[in-house]
């Protein structure tokens, strides 16, 4: 039996609208719901527009090999919109630099979203080329931010 395929972009846009509308009907302040490693915290008061916060199409791979037509680099991007780390804290040795060979499954950074730290991690074996983020800038979805060589 196959899992049940992930929640898509829309279906959780329809989730977030049903809980405003309970919090709404029940006269709640703040709501919070942690569910198939998704966390949303709804606080009244404070004004979002939710539809430019979630990318409008669900997130694919956070690797392409299609870096361009002529060059065999893979980008690695970024699968969500929060902020950039290089290290696992401040002060911290940066997970990769450039010139490092990495294997697949290796974390290349962390990009924090919605206070949770999501780990990237590289989807083959190669050689980090470019480093095209900042530590600590904000990302964006589908944002560039590794060029690895591939490496057999």
């Amino acid at each position: 039996m196959s899992p049940e395929p992930k929640n898509t972009i829309e279906d959780l846009k329809k989730k977030i609208q049903e809980m405003i509308k309970l919090m709404e009907e029940n006269g709640l302040q703040e709501l919070e719901i942690e569910t198939e490693g998704i966390k949303i915290r709804l606080k009244k008061g404070v004004e979002v527009d939710i539809s430019s916060k979630i990318p409008a199409s669900p997130p694919q791979t956070s690797t392409s090999t299609s870096a361009s037509k002529t060059s065999n680099l893979i980008e690695v991007k970024a699968p969500m919109v929060g902020t950039f780390y290089r290290a696992p804290s401040p002060g911290a040795k940066p997970f990769v630099e450039v010139g490092d060979t990495v294997e697949e499954g290796d974390v290349l950074c962390i990009i924090e979203a919605m206070k949770l730290m999501n780990e990237i991690k590289s989807e083959c074996k190669g050689k980090i080329v470019e480093i095209l983020v900042e530590n600590g800038d904000p990302v964006e979805f589908g944002q560039v931010l590794f060029l690895i060589e591939p490496l057999s």
